[in-house]
């Protein structure tokens, strides 16, 4: 397939901001994104996320159906052992037929205690429920009258009110961990891959996914896509005072919950200085520079689908803009040319 590229909106904001004026600015970003010629979007999702407001994946991404037409849409991630699979099904399956047939299903584990904690899910049992709600979510949106029980819930010749258009959604599992990128090989369409994670890591951990697929009986996937944090200027050092100065906050937040945590060994100190925590991990630097790094990227890992994470907490709307643009005009094309 041809290399894809689409727009990471994370839709989170330091505690205090005005949510009301951030939400209009990010339906400009996505309708901003269609007009480029992206490809995809796609809105990731945490509860309980003081220090940062995050705003609701669902709705938020019901609203993009109309705001974005033109661009598939990523669900990046569904914490799946929060949620009961009838609830979720229909509620993506909506999404699905709302956009036209354009729905990305990408689904995960989590790493927090207080969102587990708040679901009344056990850390012990967390893998348990994501591979029956994978399970019972395909099953719903592919069956009629699906008999199944899984822990905590029981389907009675259930079904799902509305269908997806698509037979099923592409199914993606983001994964830090080779267990689960395992996991991912096993039960689903394709590994995506987290943004967290350095390249040689990634690398090292493209020959784990490769054995279980063999293991699995499966192919490497024809869609194989990746997430990378992205800050683009027109020149090195302004690109990398956009890292210092905001994707700086995030990075804080996420060493702060514990997503080190998930994250493999060797590679799991979010907390390092921004400087060193760039090196081999984001996209930073100039036009040119983000275009060779995205093409050496896509080169040693075989990726073709690139998701830019360019939006941070507290960064300027219009900077977001400028950086969208820059990568639309200045970035793509050369990439593309290239791969």
């Amino acid at each position: 397939m041809t290399i894809q590229f689409g727009i990471m909106n994370r839709g989170q904001y330091n505690w205090g901001d005005d949510m009301q004026a951030r939400f209009q600015e990010l339906m400009e970003q996505a309708r901003l994104a269609d007009t480029l010629g992206y490809d995809s979007f796609m809105k990731g999702s945490h509860f309980t996320s003081k220090p940062l407001h995050d705003f609701n994946q669902i709705a938020y991404m019901g609203r993009l159906t109309a705001e974005c037409p033109n661009l598939r849409l990523i669900a990046g991630i569904v914490l799946m052992p929060l949620h009961k699979p009838l609830d979720i099904a229909e509620q993506f399956a909506n999404i699905d037929l709302m956009s036209g047939g354009k729905l990305i299903f990408g689904s995960g584990l989590g790493y927090r205690d207080e969102e587990f904690k708040a679901f009344g899910i056990e850390r012990k049992n967390i893998v348990r429920h994501l591979e029956e709600n994978i399970t019972a979510v395909r099953r719903l949106w592919t069956e009629e009258d699906v008999n199944m029980k899984g822990l905590g819930w029981e389907l009675v010749n259930a079904s799902c009110s509305i269908k997806p258009i698509q037979n099923p959604p592409p199914f993606w599992i983001g994964a830090n961990a080779d267990k689960a990128i395992e996991r991912a090989a096993r039960l689903v369409d394709a590994w995506f891959v987290s943004p967290h994670n350095r390249i040689d890591t990634t690398q090292r951990q493209l020959e784990v996914y490769k054995r279980a697929l063999d293991a699995a009986g499966k192919p490497f996937p024809s869609e194989f896509p990746m997430m990378r944090e992205c800050c683009v200027a027109p020149t090195h050092d302004e690109a990398m005072q956009i890292a210092k100065d905001y994707l700086v906050h995030k990075y804080a937040a996420y060493h702060k919950w514990g997503q080190d945590k998930a994250m493999p060994e060797g590679d799991n100190d979010l907390g390092q200085d921004m400087d060193e925590l760039v090196k081999d991990r984001f996209l930073v630097g100039t036009p040119d520079e983000v275009s060779e790094q995205v093409i050496k990227t896509v080169r040693e890992c075989g990726t073709n689908h690139v998701v830019f994470g360019v939006q941070f907490p507290d960064m300027p709307h219009n900077l977001v803009k400028d950086q969208m643009q820059l990568l639309a005009e200045d970035v793509i094309p050369k990439v593309r040319a290239a791969v």
